[in-house]
């Protein structure tokens, strides 16, 4: 049987988003002053934050995007990671932050993080929209976290439910509709 999923409240408006936006953009500057970094997006929920993100950035970037696979067409993560499409770039002797989407179990972006620590970079940060604690089953941590989110299914400002939504200037969640 097929679930159907209905829309709950607009979480995290358009302006709360932008405003957080330049606030993260702003500590990122400040910490890597006179340095430059290397932004890795996780592809594809984290498009829209990182182009966001990186204009509000004042210190010398670079970008590089990786794709990376755990949930396919379901609302839980399989806990199965497969990289999709690696770096065009040689991140040893880089300040890399990798620019995530939503930390929710944790285990997707563990895998990359040891995965990105194996080819010697400077430094190595997580910069993440969301952060989803109550379902964390690795230990991550993010350094730069937008906003700190209950556990429900969210969708908008480019995360997804099975490839749509992501189209949504502001955040929400996907709730079971409820049949009387």
């Amino acid at each position: 049987m097929t679930k159907n999923y209905v829309f709950g409240d607009v979480m995290i408006g358009k302006e709360q988003i932008h405003k957080r936006i330049q606030e993260l953009g702003a500590e990122i500057s400040r910490d890597y002053k006179g340095q430059s970094i290397l932004a890795i997006c996780v592809l594809k929920g984290a498009v829209l934050f990182m182009s966001d993100l990186i204009r509000e950035i004042n210190v010398e970037t670079k970008i590089d995007f990786m794709a990376v696979s755990s949930y396919g067409a379901s609302t839980q993560s399989t806990g199965v990671v497969r990289i999709l499409k690696d770096l065009d770039t040689n991140i040893e002797g880089e300040n890399v932050i990798i620019v995530e989407d939503i930390i929710d179990s944790g285990l997707t972006l563990k895998y990359l993080k040891d995965y990105l620590l194996a080819r010697n970079p400077k430094s190595l940060k997580i910069c993440t929209l969301l952060d989803k604690p109550e379902r964390r089953q690795a230990a991550v941590t993010a350094d730069y976290i937008g906003f700190t989110i209950e556990n429900k299914f969210i969708v908008g400002y480019g995360l997804d439910f099975n490839q749509l939504y992501r189209n949504l200037p502001y955040i929400s969640y996907l709730e079971e509709e409820k049949h009387s």
